[in-house]
């Protein structure tokens, strides 16, 4: 798990090429102008899903984790509260092979996250994105997925 300002992106471009491709497109795309929806950026193997929601209360929230992709988050506006956990002695609660989640039980740690921030999630990094800070706001997020 990563969590850091968009202008430290360059200490995580070696991670792989396509955790570089990634930040390539948060830098150099007009990310206010994008619609909610997936974008195409390497096939099926890195793509972008722009989402915007309002934040919700804690216990309206789930923690999951994926086991096929590494998620890039990025707030664009907006700011969150993200609960964070790793994989150990979590129960799982229900799973989609098809949509590459899981959900589970647990009390994770909560950071902020606001524009400019973004988080790397891999497989044994569980989050709980969405949830409100003070009052409910309004969250456009950019959420890479990268393909392992």
């Amino acid at each position: 798990m990563i969590i850091d300002k968009i202008e430290n992106c360059k200490l995580y471009v070696g991670l792989s090429p396509l955790i570089s491709k990634a930040f390539d497109y948060i830098n150099n795309t007009d990310l206010l102008g994008l619609e909610s929806g997936r974008y195409e950026i390497v096939k099926d193997d890195l793509f972008a899903l722009v989402q915007e929601y309002n934040t919700k209360n804690r216990e309206d929230c789930k923690l999951e984790g994926h086991f096929k992709f590494i998620d890039v988050q990025f707030i664009i506006s907006g700011a969150e509260f993200i609960g964070i956990s790793t994989l150990n002695n979590h129960i799982q609660i229900s799973k989609s092979e098809e949509r590459d989640i899981a959900f589970y039980e647990g009390d994770p740690t909560f950071f902020k996250l606001e524009r400019g921030m973004f988080a790397i999630f891999f497989p044994d990094d569980l989050h709980m994105p969405g949830i409100k800070v003070v009052q409910s706001l309004n969250v456009k997020k950019l959420v890479i997925k990268i393909r392992i």
